[in-house]
């Protein structure tokens, strides 16, 4: 888990870094895409998985890529163009409660009890306390938007994918070709890309975050999820933002005032309470559930 943890909180510095030493958002994001595509292929191979051959399955793939990985890869690449990276993070940390808005919206989550709605409500004050608007310091921003509109991007084909895309088989195969479909969609941006002109640094960076921050770690989230169950794995997405910002300050000496860090905490505690009203109304799970394809939630 705390491998895991550093990995996915890991690949706001590495799109920083990738941005700061000559890359475009839009090369950013082909290239993670291709790495992480390449990852997968390997690991499903090992795996022994075969890639799907549904007509109906592949189609719904293209969608699933379109807002899972193609969108929302490419605005954390430009948002963090004027944003802080450890910022990134923290706004990353919202997806869950865009996830429960568009099931409330949406009527598929009808589990809406008081611990809910005021997690609900409070995770959304945190992100208001972190924008502040009404400071001149504040962070409401392009980038800062384009951030947000990420993690509500996740959120979209998380519910997508949670009525499509649920039949648990192969979730290594299912990956590699969801993120063969990204790159797919990311190359429609190269004649707006640019040219190449980037250093040793870049390189490495987009290396790591293609390699590690988007094909290893979802074969460690599988791990995690058939060792420890999905109640497990998801409590690694607090540890995100508190990554992200550490590395932040401690790699590229940003600052994050105390607002931004208290915004953060806020929305975790916000999260937190939302996760415990949906215990309290789900139905016991098994005690060693089967791997399944799951939603993938690096920035």
């Amino acid at each position: 888990m705390g491998v895991l943890a550093l990995l996915w909180g890991s690949g706001f510095l590495w799109i920083k870094l990738a941005l700061d030493h000559g890359l475009s958002p839009a090369q950013i994001t082909i290239a993670r895409c291709a790495l992480g595509t390449a990852v997968l292929f390997l690991l499903a191979r090992a795996a022994g998985q075969r890639l799907p051959r549904s007509r109906a399955t592949w189609g719904h793939l293209v969608v699933a890529a379109l807002f899972c990985n193609a969108v929302p890869f490419a605005l954390f690449a430009v948002g963090e163009q004027t944003v802080d990276s450890g910022v990134a993070g923290v706004l990353n940390a919202t997806t869950p409660l865009w996830s429960l808005l568009i099931g409330v919206l949406l009527g598929t989550d009808r589990g809406l009890r008081p611990l809910r709605l005021t997690g609900l409500l409070l995770g959304f004050a945190g992100t208001v306390l972190i924008f502040a608007p009404w400071h001149r310091s504040g962070l409401l921003t392009w980038g800062a938007l384009a951030l947000l509109a990420a993690a509500a991007s996740y959120a979209v084909a998380f519910a997508y994918m949670a009525r499509k895309l649920t039949s648990g088989q192969a979730p290594l195969a299912y990956s590699a070709a969801q993120l063969l479909m990204a790159t797919a969609w990311t190359t429609l941006s190269v004649p707006v890309a640019g040219p190449v002109s980037a250093d040793l640094t870049a390189l490495g960076a987009v290396t790591a975050l293609g390699i590690l921050g988007t094909g290893v770690t979802f074969y460690l989230n599988y791990r995690l999820i058939a060792d420890e169950g999905p109640v497990a794995a998801s409590t690694v997405g607090y540890l995100l933002p508190v990554v992200s910002v550490a590395l932040g300050a401690l790699v590229l000496d940003e600052r994050v005032g105390s607002r931004v860090l208290t915004g953060m905490v806020i929305v975790l505690t916000g999260i937190a309470l939302t996760h415990l009203g949906a215990r309290g109304t789900a139905r016991p799970a098994p005690t060693r559930p089967q791997p399944k394809s799951e939603p993938h939630y690096a920035p």
